[in-house]
């Protein structure tokens, strides 16, 4: 059994960064920084990533060296043991995040907080230090310290952050879940920390709407019977309940900032895998592996410094929030959004980085593939200040990635791959490096990324399992109640004792860039043929009539192995004889002619997970006869109802009443 790599499509055009501005990037900076000290001569990105990977000890002391992180305790080594899971980093070193985060003073704006309807603020550092301050000073008052859990129900806005860092700053443990989630769904995850205080705001704002949360913050109480203290964060006007602290009452004060210096590996945040099937699992991370993964990822591969202007479109719930957050780290003025990326209007986030001047913004490739179908061009069609572009969540197609490079020739696009599990990307953009269409510029440093074939070795060009060869400081601690790491090393090592197996396949071209392929869980194995499913949703959400798709693989009890493709229509648009046509040939022509759908299924909508993730495995499972409730959580889907549909299309499958043209398609699929 072999993977099939992909079909044979044109091959587009590279961007290529200018070298003047090349060699005013911080990743440029940091290589003069280790030439002058002696620690490598780096020809070019590749012998920069493989000594990151090599010398792992000399690359994270220069990482904490070059940012000039704050120990106050120091290491009397960076990496005691490498063993994974259990790499022990910087023992006897003790740092706090909020303190590095809060570093950078004066009157600079730190926090832009904008919402729908014109709301918009800014903080600057120290006012958003002093909030800070008094937060955590109330905290200790209330007995919370080192190993609490504080915990949020709260959208994208500045109390936001400003309660997390309060929490970093005395020590506790932070978790949070944006208000979307119904109060089950966050009880499934704040309920497992049993937290002692809780945040709440009184709602949200998103797509024309103010959305009440007083009723779900009421039940949610309830839910959380740990909880001592309920503090009331006034967003849209809302009346406080009683029994609930005022947010603002808490932050006002004159207090010093007091920050409790931890160890390195002290609890940081709680983050939730999807949480498809039982309940999300708590991934832990640490201050200091946080601390300097991000400054790694944002600095050197984001760019970013104290002049940056940063947005990543983004809600509470997503790791992508914890990193913007981040760019604190560094000195960045952050962008927060509470709203909808499509409201009034489609372009209503590039208005938002016309608006605010930002120099990188990020997004999802369904947002931009929604705007490269729209057709207006960003570039000409607002005051863009954009240098970097980020997308992330899922692969981009190639043909978004070529527009965007031709509608925003000056900025560059920096696509990347990470996850929940080590809060960052595995692989994504290099500034120094060209970027090309469908594919990530190089492997991050410090990631020892590899694709392995079903032998467990290294293969190059071809497609093969993402893993990680050696340790990562901001893999996680353990998960939450998992008494003997049972759970943290089926999850990640069950394959490969001692190596990260990711769960995505992946190719590493020679060129260093990484092609994600799409999760090898939901692989689809066609005689004897492996295809991941991004290359498949690569040309069809090129479509300009298909608003959303999923397709699975299916294997069936008499031996059979069914592929169907379902799409949800734009509006004003049929599932007709042409268009299945034209599915069906571009995927053939494009992708594989071993994997053309056998049937293209019309569905009103598609589930997804609260952060967007198409849930291929779920649908595949339903499609085999397992009931919704034994594959997914409610509580963790945008909508159940998009799950709940497949099992009308199993039975009638089972029944003989397939879509018609079936046995046609198939014996051509073949």
């Amino acid at each position: 059994m072999r993977a099939e790599k992909p079909g044979p499509v044109a091959v587009p055009e590279e961007w290529t960064p200018d070298p003047e501005a090349a060699s005013r990037t911080r990743i440029a900076a940091f290589v003069r920084w280790l030439d002058a000290r002696g620690l490598g001569d780096f020809a070019d990105y590749e012998a920069l990533w493989r000594w990151s990977v090599t010398e792992l000890e000399e690359f994270w002391q220069a990482i904490a060296d070059f940012y000039d992180v704050r120990f106050h305790e120091r290491a009397g080594r960076v990496l005691a043991d490498d063993a994974m899971p259990g790499a022990v980093w910087f023992p006897g070193a003790t740092l706090n995040y909020a303190e590095q985060a809060l570093r950078h003073t004066g009157e600079r704006t730190a926090i832009v907080a904008v919402s729908e309807g014109g709301h918009r603020h800014e903080v600057t550092r120290d006012e958003l230090r002093d909030r800070v301050a008094s937060l955590a000073h109330w905290l200790r008052t209330e007995g919370i310290g080192p190993g609490d859990r504080v915990v949020g129900y709260l959208p994208n806005i500045t109390a936001t952050v400003v309660a997390f860092l309060a929490t970093a700053a005395v020590g506790a443990v932070w978790s949070a879940c944006s208000q979307e989630y119904s109060p089950d769904g966050a009880a499934d995850r704040l309920g497992q920390l049993e937290p002692t205080v809780l945040f709440v705001a009184d709602g949200y704002r998103y797509a024309g709407r103010e959305h009440d949360r007083s009723a779900h913050n009421d039940q949610l109480r309830r839910l959380l019977p740990s909880v001592r203290t309920t503090v009331w964060v006034p967003h849209i006007g809302g009346t406080q309940p009683p029994g609930t602290v005022h947010f603002d009452t808490l932050t006002r004060g004159d207090h010093a900032l007091e920050t409790t210096p931890v160890r390195f590996g002290h609890p940081l945040w709680v983050l939730y895998s999807s949480g498809t099937t039982g309940r999300p699992k708590g991934i832990v991370h640490g201050h200091g592996g946080v601390t300097l993964e991000h400054l790694k990822f944002l600095g050197l591969h984001a760019d970013l410094d104290a002049a940056s202007r940063f947005s990543w479109y983004t809600s509470t719930s997503w790791m992508m929030w914890n990193i913007q957050v981040s760019g604190l780290l560094l000195g960045a003025t952050i962008v927060l959004y509470d709203g909808s990326p499509s409201w009034p209007h489609p372009g209503a986030l590039w208005q938002l980085a016309a608006d605010e001047r930002l120099t990188f913004l990020g997004t999802s490739p369904a947002y931009l593939t929604a705007a490269h179908k729209d057709g207006t061009s960003p570039g000409t069609a607002y005051d863009l200040k954009l240098t970097g572009l980020g997308s992330t969540g899922s692969p981009l197609p190639s043909g978004t990635a070529q527009w965007l490079h031709e509608t925003l020739p000056a900025t560059w696009l920096a696509a990347a791959s990470g996850g929940t599990d080590i809060v960052s990307g595995f692989a994504g953009g290099v500034p120094t490096l060209p970027s090309r269409p469908g594919e990530m510029q190089a492997r991050t440093l410090g990631v020892a990324l590899e694709a392995w074939d079903e032998h467990g070795q290294p293969v190059t060009d071809e497609v093969g399992e993402l893993v990680v060869t050696r340790p990562m400081p901001s893999m996680p601690l353990y998960f939450w109640n998992d008494p003997g790491q049972v759970r943290y090393r089926d999850a990640y090592f069950s394959t490969y004792p001692g190596v990260w197996r990711h769960g995505d396949w992946v190719t590493v071209t020679t060129r260093g860039g990484v092609v994600v392929h799409g999760r090898s869980d939901a692989t689809m194995n066609r005689y004897g043929v492996r295809m991941g499913s991004a290359e498949i949703y690569e040309v069809v959400d090129q479509v300009e009539d298909i608003a959303d798709a999923l397709v699975v693989g299916v294997e069936e009890p008499d031996g059979g192995y069914w592929m169907p493709l379902f799409v949800v229509l734009t509006p004003g648009h049929d599932l007709t004889p042409d268009l299945v046509a034209r599915l069906r040939d571009r995927i053939r022509t494009e992708v594989s002619p071993r994997h053309v759908p056998d049937d293209v299924i019309a569905v009103p909508s598609l589930p997804h997970t609260m952060t967007g993730k198409r849930l291929e495995v779920p649908v595949k499972r339903i499609l085999q006869g397992a009931p919704p409730s034994s594959v997914a959580n409610p509580a963790a889907l945008v909508s159940a109802d998009a799950l709940t549909q497949f099992v009308r299309i199993a039975a009638d499958r089972m029944a003989g009443r397939p879509d018609a043209g079936h046995a046609e398609r198939r014996a051509e699929a073949g």
